[in-house]
């Protein structure tokens, strides 16, 4: 059974750093593809980040590139998203996915993930 658990949330002020963590398990991690999205109040979850080893691409949604860093340790099964120059429009519930077929084409798209996590509130405060 696949779990995936995100972790590091929290109430911060604009300018301010976080780093989320999603533990993964029930899954070969280092063959699937992890990715982070987001849902803001009143908003459609909307892409983040994502990390394919199998494919070795990196994309970032252009609103966090240059912000936000995501990285995968395959030893660990944990994929973390290092946030720095928080936002008030980045708070968002923040939602680890997995895949483990998932083409360059569809990273950016929530249907191209199988696995979901249950979501860590971030908050920026301006």
């Amino acid at each position: 059974q696949v779990q995936l658990v995100e972790s590091g949330g929290g109430l911060v002020q604009a300018g301010d750093s976080l780093t989320l963590s999603c533990a993964a398990t029930g899954l070969t991690f280092s063959r699937y593809t992890m990715a982070w999205f987001r849902q803001g109040p009143g908003k459609e979850r909307e892409f983040v980040a994502c990390n394919s080893r199998r494919t070795g691409s990196i994309l970032y949604a252009d609103s966090v590139k240059g912000r936000f860093t995501i990285s995968r340790d395959n030893a660990k099964n944990t994929v973390i998203l290092q946030m720095n120059s928080l936002k008030p429009e980045d708070s968002a519930v923040y939602y680890c996915a997995a895949s483990a077929g998932v083409i360059v084409s569809q990273m950016r798209s929530q249907s191209g993930y199988d696995y979901w996590g249950q979501g860590t509130q971030v908050t920026v405060s301006s």
